[in-house]
């Protein structure tokens, strides 16, 4: 469903504030409900940025496993509300029933993408096995950061948003999603991956963020083999991301980085002793 721009909150918003300097206006992010609802029935609500919301809905279905692959979702309707946004996922019967067999309802603030799983069992959730011949170069690592912050647009003008990227070794960043909550940007670029064209397992993940585990099981469902963050991970991170096959690469800041998993895609990567698969430290060149 195509909705005019002016029905939907804008993006950022300039807003007065006071500082040493003097009286001034300053953009600040927006952040808005949005609610997944199918047949009436609300799944999830989480706290995001009102763009992209399309590749939201697709990106979150894949991600969370409403659907295995973007067909399932037949449709999405945006529905502007006084109290946020509505998509409204059209799915066929099947979806339906598994989804509401499951009726796992999430309320998600934007530092938790695990908020409201109603189970151990949810959050701890098995992850498909990541397979791919995808290698980089410890330059292109450098390079895929690089461009993630030059085209960070909402970023520059807020301070305050979190990005996704996917670089493709040979033709370079090739989608980008921003939003105030780092799992969202994540599933934006999921859904915008369903539509490019290019093949998530022959690309790397470029984050902004910090990696915790449920970054880490959304990357290996839509079988990203490579994930590249500025930030560092969680211990169970490494452990799920080791375990799924995908290469942890973050602390890439100044030239330098640290791999803690599967560090065979990164072209002259240190071996690490395969009885402690923890990280090997590298400089791009």
């Amino acid at each position: 469903m195509t909705v005019p721009p002016n029905a939907l909150p804008e993006t950022t918003r300039s807003v007065p504030m006071q500082s040493p300097a003097g009286r001034d206006w300053r953009k600040v992010a927006e952040e808005v409900a949005v609610a997944f609802t199918c047949r009436g029935v609300t799944h999830a609500v989480m706290m995001a940025t009102p763009a992209a919301l399309e590749d939201f809905a697709v990106g979150f279905c894949l991600t969370e496993g409403i659907i295995e692959r973007p067909a399932d979702l037949l449709g999405v309707e945006v529905v502007p509300r006084p109290q946020g946004i509505e998509l409204r996922l059209d799915l066929d019967e099947a979806r339906v029933a598994m989804l509401w067999a499951r009726h796992r309802r999430m309320a998600g603030p934007m530092g938790c993408g695990l908020c409201g799983i109603e189970s151990l069992e949810a959050a701890m959730r098995s992850v498909p096995a990541v397979r791919s011949t995808l290698r980089l170069r410890a330059m292109e690592i450098a390079q895929a950061v690089e461009a993630l912050s030059r085209a960070q647009a909402l970023h520059r003008l807020t301070h305050s948003m979190h990005a996704a990227g996917f670089w493709y070794p040979g033709e370079g960043l090739l989608a980008l999603r921003e939003d105030v909550g780092r799992h969202n940007a994540f599933d934006k670029l999921a859904g915008a991956l369903a539509g490019c064209g290019k093949e998530a397992a022959r690309g790397a993940v470029v984050l902004t963020s910090r990696v915790s585990v449920d970054l880490v099981q959304k990357a290996a469902s839509v079988g990203v083999p490579v994930l590249v963050a500025i930030s560092a991970p969680t211990a169970l991170a490494i452990r799920t991301a080791e375990a799924s096959g995908i290469t942890l690469v973050t602390g890439v800041r100044d030239g330098t980085y640290e791999v803690f998993s599967h560090n065979e895609r990164i072209v002259g990567c240190l071996e690490m002793p395969s009885d402690l698969p923890l990280v090997s430290a590298g400089a791009a060149p």
